[in-house]
């Protein structure tokens, strides 16, 4: 691996941890699960992968996660959730377990379980202006759906009934949707290219 190669986590608590690493792997990032803050201080972007959002958001606490991942959102560490991860990036949640909570940074509503059960999972392909042609196949398992958004979020797709299930806020960007089970990888090229663009930011001066 080149060293110039972007460190990239993973949150590893919970959810489809190794088809996230094996899709930034192949892009040639250097990307590295993480379920300790000092594996969070080593890296320059991090995935929040799909699972269960309750117990990822109970289990960062358990693991000392919880306020370095919100200290890194504040400090404009590059991100990307999907479907739980996308939960866990919103502002706001509807269906909300009693505790629950959010690391935050996209300022919208997520609300969970919108299309029902696993049984009820379904594909679908969705056009994404900002990723071109052609069409995303989106893959829904018990997926949640953005149904209200400010100013600074911008959505990137939805499905035919309005229903907005792609987001993103400056350096955050979030999909209801699993891009790594089915091949797709622009929406993580995406967030590689945010991490790229940070690095440029925050690099001294030669």
């Amino acid at each position: 691996m080149a060293g110039n190669s972007p460190r990239i986590g993973v949150l590893a608590l919970q959810g489809d941890v190794r088809e996230h690493l094996a899709v930034l792997r192949g892009l040639g990032a250097d990307a590295h699960p993480v379920r300790r803050p000092y594996e969070l201080a080593a890296v320059e972007g991090l995935v929040l992968p799909g699972g269960e959002s309750s117990v990822i958001d109970k289990l960062a606490r358990a693991f000392g996660l919880f306020e370095p991942i919100r200290t890194a959102i504040a400090d404009g560490m590059p991100m990307y959730g999907t479907c739980a991860g996308l939960i866990l990036l919103a502002d706001r949640i509807d269906g909300a377990i009693t505790g629950q909570q959010t690391f935050g940074g996209i300022d919208a509503r997520v609300a969970r379980n919108v299309f029902g059960s696993q049984t009820q999972s379904f594909e679908t392909d969705l056009d994404v202006p900002v990723l071109g042609d052609p069409p995303v196949h989106a893959v829904f398992i018990r997926a949640p759906a953005v149904v209200e958004w400010g100013p600074d979020a911008v959505p990137l797709a939805s499905l035919s009934d309005g229903r907005v299930v792609a987001i993103e806020q400056g350096a955050l960007l979030g999909t209801a949707f699993h891009p790594e089970s089915s091949g797709e990888v622009r929406f993580h090229e995406r967030f590689l290219d945010n991490v790229h663009l940070r690095r440029g930011i925050t690099a001294p001066a030669l």
